[in-house]
């Protein structure tokens, strides 16, 4: 399939692997690039730039294919050495990165002089147009039903993608709510060129995370996630557990008085425990709804043949016939 994503990022599939705290190893996103689509090592997850270009060269051992980088951008009084992060970028070879957070840009001059193709991801149509104007090269619109960070619009992808499509000149993907040949054909209809997809891919085979992960994922309906930090405006969409209904107790009793200190048992260092040890009810780790479209575990390839095939045959065969009647 050919789009304006297929051709900017010189991939074969329009499908994109999004950023995921401590699911976004080189054996994920060398997985999705030889796949045919576009694997993302996750940034912070390494946290220092050395470590970062170890990663960085571990997934160019395991695939010729591009692959990117995500920066999340977070406000912290000790943020992370972005600097240093970006040279091992460019230091790597790497020629795409995909950003989120705040606005990345005071970091785009450098990115772009090294050659490197800027997507950003962002949960409503003024922050795509925001990204647009400051020089990215694309967007990742995320709706409602995502994972991790919705914003606090809580606008659904049926409406936020024909938005941005009536908005935005440059192209962008389809992110949260995505699984499947359906969600594709769904998101190149609403005006996206391509699909992201998270959650999806941490129920794969070669996902390095615990199998209890994957299996929980298995299991999870589209009912199964909660919103927590609603009251900090930090929104999160995460699977639900004992740790995360405790946490929405304590949302509930304190109510305006909450503080990031009272909930820090629940949501900070948390991912460690969850991704790699496999303590389930230990706190909130970012789930989309698309969990409910979840029913088995296959290998990269299998999942994003499949998608390719589903989407081919609606292309092909579906909607021709209700066309022609």
């Amino acid at each position: 399939m050919k789009t304006k994503i297929t051709d900017m990022f010189g991939i074969e599939h329009p499908i994109i692997q999004g950023g995921m705290h401590f699911v976004g190893f080189a054996e994920m996103a060398a997985a999705v690039s030889n796949a045919g689509g576009l694997g993302i090592i996750t940034g912070l997850t390494q946290g220092t730039p050395e470590k970062l270009a170890a990663e960085i060269a571990r997934c160019r051992a395991m695939t010729d294919k591009p692959f990117g980088v995500n920066l999340t951008f977070l406000p912290s009084l000790t943020p992370p050495d972005y600097p240093g992060l970006i040279k091992s970028i460019i230091d790597g070879g790497v020629k795409i990165v995909e950003t989120a957070g705040n606005n990345p840009q005071k970091y785009l001059p450098a990115l772009k002089e090294a050659g490197i193709k800027v997507i950003h991801k962002c949960t409503s149509v003024r922050h795509s147009l925001k990204a647009e104007a400051i020089g990215c090269d694309a967007v990742s619109v995320d709706g409602f039903e995502c994972g991790g960070h919705p914003g606090e619009d809580d606008v659904p992808n049926f409406i936020l993608l024909p938005r941005a499509a009536e908005e935005l000149k440059i192209p962008f993907v389809a992110s949260g709510g995505m699984a499947d040949g359906r969600s594709l054909v769904a998101a190149l209809a609403l005006g996206a060129e391509g699909m992201n997809m998270g959650t999806r891919f941490m129920a794969t085979k070669e996902a390095p995370i615990h199998d209890n992960v994957k299996q929980a994922l298995v299991a999870a309906s589209e009912l199964d996630t909660r919103l927590v930090m609603r009251p900090l405006r930090n929104t999160e969409r995460v699977l639900t557990n004992a740790g995360v209904e405790r946490l929405l107790e304590k949302e509930k009793e304190l109510g305006a008085s909450l503080k990031f200190e009272d909930i820090i048992g629940e949501v900070a260092g948390i991912y460690p425990k969850v991704m790699k040890d496999g303590e389930m009810d230990a706190g909130a780790w970012s789930c989309g709804m698309v969990a409910g479209l979840i029913h088995d575990v296959p290998t990269v390839k299998e999942l994003i043949d499949r998608i390719m095939s589903e989407a081919d045959a609606l292309i092909q065969k579906r909607l021709p016939q209700m066309a022609a009647a």
